[in-house]
């Protein structure tokens, strides 16, 4: 397996795909990547040079990608719940923050459904 940027792409897939295994590159910058140093998205991980890998590595230093993007992610969504707006109240709460129902779905956020006990007449 190839380590890039601290993780392990498989070796068996399109170079194009595994990239896309790397927190912070999906499809499109993969392509990118590859373009820009003139590499097929069609050749297997295991059948890249060392320079080849070295070149995706230097292209990936211009991406936000792994620890610093989930730190900065993270501490959008702290900045969010310490100012108090909507948002960062619904984070807080851990219900869906982009506007979606929650009378009925939902259940990602909110977790397993807990039963409240019906009051008798």
């Amino acid at each position: 397996m190839a380590r890039i940027a601290g993780v392990d792409i498989p070796n068996d897939k399109r170079v194009v795909v595994s990239l896309t295994y790397i927190y912070g590159v999906g499809l499109s910058t993969a392509q990118k990547i590859l373009a820009e140093n003139k590499i097929s998205e069609d050749i297997r991980v295991k059948d890249l040079t060392d320079d080849q890998i070295n070149a995706i590595r230097k292209s990936l230093d211009d991406y936000k990608i792994e620890g610093d993007l989930r730190r900065e992610t993270q501490l959008n969504i702290k900045r969010l719940m310490e100012i108090g707006c909507y948002r960062g109240i619904r984070h807080r709460k851990g219900l869906p923050v982009r506007g979606q129902r929650t009378k009925t779905n939902a259940r990602t956020r909110k977790g397993p459904r807990r039963t409240v006990a019906n009051k008798k007449k």
